[in-house]
């Protein structure tokens, strides 16, 4: 090891067990981030710098204007060249031995090799050769040193703690970067012996994750980082992307919609009974009183999937489906209240009840066209079958905002209800939520997906499902999801952030170095971390949004037939484009749309048999699954319909 400078101690400026003062020559190869070691003689230190300064001999500025006559050409006519230093601050990262706790002892001060970082992270406690728990998240980089930094895959995924949170400006390969190169680390290196791992990744931006199964072009220093962490650059091969449709029921509503990447497409698609059981999410407070909430589990126990009976309404039973089969079965109930002399009430139901859950549901169905169907057919994640290893990606990022707060909460609720049952697929479920800002705000109403976040982030851990989000301003997200996160990654920031009293245990160099960190660099806190240090991430081997926009442009929306005739060719290459226009000729859209989505979901041998089989066949009745109980929001909403 070089020795480059020596701990220092004054009065003003003692060494404590936490921080220590050290004075290097002026060139000393360290800067803001650097992990240094103590040898004492009985003890061993490692810190990381903090804060530096430079001196010299100078006790006042006047003393150097004077020393060179006012003119500051002269300085360097002085006959002597006044005596320099460096002055490092730096915080206590480990000591050993670790007991006694004892004041930096006044030791040798030098850079930290490769074996120093491991010691120094307290990473040898989870790198043992033959049982490392160890996740490459980046390499510590300073002085020439290039040494790679793993995170603790128990402190990650579960189960000692979990959830990982990010925060940076937009833009500067900090957030969606940094989540799909760790979940590329993750899929690599989780120790099989720890169970399997997925993850869903929710898209609300754009384009960002919707190319993550496609390779991008990286440069000869991306590649290295890649090497040196023992990685394979490679993007995700078992991905899939699900999103809703436009309001033509046909046309898929996500830029990944090139030709070329059809296959690994498919429609989010919901009916009635998907949607019936989370309606709370969407319903506000006044709507969900005991009497709404009431009707609705009255709807979904004895009325939605089954053969209902009511004669007063009708002789024959009621097949309620979907949306327009409710509509139906609401509409005979008015006419019976109707025509019956002063009724108001049915089945202990009172008739203003009945109309607003009727409203209430039914602009679901508007609002959320393309997501929410109403024939009834289909199309749902593959619970019960997720794969080891495999992505999925839900774009949402061109859908209404109520679809939005519904595809959070049935997904991230389904997921949860599966791993309790442990019925998934997998044992471990990573869940990627950008924007925290906007839906787990500090202040804002509290909705249902907010409630959802903090129970993940609270909560998750112990069925394995672990959440990964991320915000451009941490300090307006609310504090009991942000703090439940294990890990804490910091990109490049906004100064105004930085100065509030939230980053106060940071020093002014760091913040200053976090204002300004080039791409690829993060400061990074993990449990086993005491202090946070500076790492440096690889390029992900996947393209980004922009690149795979411009690789693969979205094809324009396609006329009804057209459209249909392509989702056909993504199962059969081969089908005929007459064949299917002489199928779907003169028949109504709504059943070509069953036909095509029971196609998609069932993926048979012959999909184009199948398919002109479906076109008149009748959608079966299913009996639903038993309803989950959730638990109801509220709002301040007025609303016109409220009974009484």
């Amino acid at each position: 090891m070089t020795l480059l400078g020596r701990v220092v101690a004054t009065e003003l400026r003692p060494s404590t067990p936490h921080q220590f003062s050290f004075w290097t020559a002026p060139h000393a190869p360290l800067g803001i981030g650097s992990i240094v070691r103590v040898d004492g003689d009985e003890r061993v230190v490692y810190g990381v710098v903090t804060e530096a300064f430079a001196y010299s001999d100078l006790a006042r500025p006047l003393d150097a204007v004077i020393g060179a006559d006012g003119d500051p050409g002269r300085e360097d006519d002085a006959p002597t060249s006044r005596p320099e230093i460096r002055l490092w601050t730096a915080a206590v990262l480990r000591q050993l031995p670790e007991e006694p706790l004892q004041p930096v002892p006044f030791g040798g001060v030098a850079a930290a090799s490769d074996a120093d970082v491991r010691v120094a992270l307290r990473m040898d406690a989870y790198m043992q050769p033959d049982k490392s728990t160890g996740l490459p998240i980046g390499v510590y980089a300073a002085g020439g040193l290039s040494a790679p930094v793993f995170l603790d895959a128990d402190f990650l995924l579960g189960p000692e703690a979990a959830h990982l949170n990010i925060t940076g400006v937009s833009g500067l390969a900090t957030k969606t970067s940094a989540v799909t190169f760790m979940l590329s680390s993750i899929f690599q290196t989780f120790p099989a012996e720890k169970g399997s791992v997925a993850a869903v990744c929710f898209n609300v931006k754009g384009p960002d994750l919707c190319f993550l199964d496609q390779p991008a072009p990286l440069g000869d220093a991306d590649l290295a980082l890649w090497r040196r962490l023992g990685l394979e650059p490679a993007p995700f091969p078992d991905m899939t992307l699900y999103a809703p449709f436009k309001a033509d029921g046909v046309n898929l509503n996500t830029l990944r919609s090139n030709a070329a990447l059809a296959d690994t497409v498919q429609p989010l698609v919901w009916g009635l009974r998907e949607i019936l059981d989370y309606a709370e999410v969407v319903l506000n407070r006044d709507d969900v009183d005991a009497k709404a909430d009431a009707l609705i589990d009255f709807l979904a126990e004895r009325v939605v999937g089954r053969q209902f009976e009511a004669l007063e309404l009708r002789g024959a039973p009621f097949e309620v489906l979907s949306f327009a089969d409710l509509e139906e079965f609401f509409r005979a109930i008015f006419d019976h209240l109707e025509t019956s002399r002063g009724g108001e009430v049915w089945r202990t139901h009172h008739v203003a009840t009945i109309r607003k859950i009727r409203n209430r549901l039914g602009n679901i169905a508007t609002r959320s066209k393309g997501l929410v169907t109403d024939d009834g057919v289909a199309n749902d994640l593959p619970w019960g079958a997720f794969r080891d290893r495999s992505l999925t990606v839900i774009d949402v990022a061109g859908v209404d905002p109520l679809a939005q707060d519904l595809v959070f909460a049935r997904v991230i609720s389904r997921l949860r209800e599966h791993l309790e049952r442990r019925d998934l697929g997998v044992d471990h479920v990573v869940v990627f939520v950008d924007e925290l800002n906007k839906y787990a705000p500090a202040d804002g109403p509290d909705t249902y997906v907010r409630k959802m976040l903090l129970d993940l982030s609270e909560r998750g851990r112990y069925l394995g499902l672990v959440l990964f989000s991320a915000q451009q301003f941490r300090s307006q997200v609310i504090r009991r999801v942000t703090g439940n996160a294990g890990t804490t990654i910091y990109g490049r920031m906004d100064t105004d952030e930085l100065a509030l009293p939230a980053y106060s245990t940071l020093s002014p160099a760091v913040k200053a170095k976090l204002a300004a960190l080039p791409k690829g660099e993060l400061l990074l806190r993990h449990p086993h971390f005491t202090q946070p240090v500076f790492v440096r991430f690889p390029r992900p081997a996947a393209l980004s949004g922009r690149e795979g926009v411009e690789r693969f442009p979205p094809s324009p929306d396609l006329p009804f037939a057209e459209a249909v005739v392509q989702r056909l060719r993504a199962l059969t290459p081969g089908i005929i484009a007459d064949q299917v226009r002489a199928v779907i000729d003169g028949r109504p859209e709504a059943e070509v749309r069953r036909a095509l989505s029971a196609t998609v979901r069932r993926r048979p041998d012959d999909p184009f048999a199948f398919f002109r089989a479906w076109v008149r066949r009748t959608i079966p009745s299913e009996s639903p699954e038993p309803r989950r109980g959730i638990a109801p929001l509220a709002s301040d909403d007025d609303d016109p319909f409220a009974p009484y």
